[in-house]
């Protein structure tokens, strides 16, 4: 970023440099289809089997079907605070079993 005169004018050729540089990296970086694979079987395995059968049951609704918080609290007749904190542990869960799988 240059400054004349008290104006901040953004230098185009940084931005330029930055566009390059993604380029590139994506071009050079290597392929993680495999560990990808490796996770989401990790993860299909970490919810049947560490996760509560209520937990699951959110999961499934708010990450599988799109539902949103307060639509689930309502159709379960759950309070919403409930629900998000349940979501919450659920994902804390899975953290703890997949922060090392790959």
């Amino acid at each position: 970023m240059r400054s004349t005169r008290g104006k901040r004018t953004f230098d185009t050729r940084a931005s330029e440099w930055i566009g390059d540089l993604t380029v590139w990296t994506r071009q050079n970086a290597g392929d993680n289809s495999e560990r990808l694979e490796r996770l989401r079987r990790n993860l299909r395995q970490a919810r049947e089997r560490e996760l509560t059968p209520r937990q699951r049951q959110l999961l499934e609704l708010y990450y599988d079907q799109g539902m949103t918080i307060p639509r689930i609290a309502e159709e379960l007749g759950l309070n919403r605070s409930t629900v998000s904190r349940t979501l919450r542990r659920a994902r804390d869960r899975l953290y703890r079993c997949l922060r090392y799988a790959l």
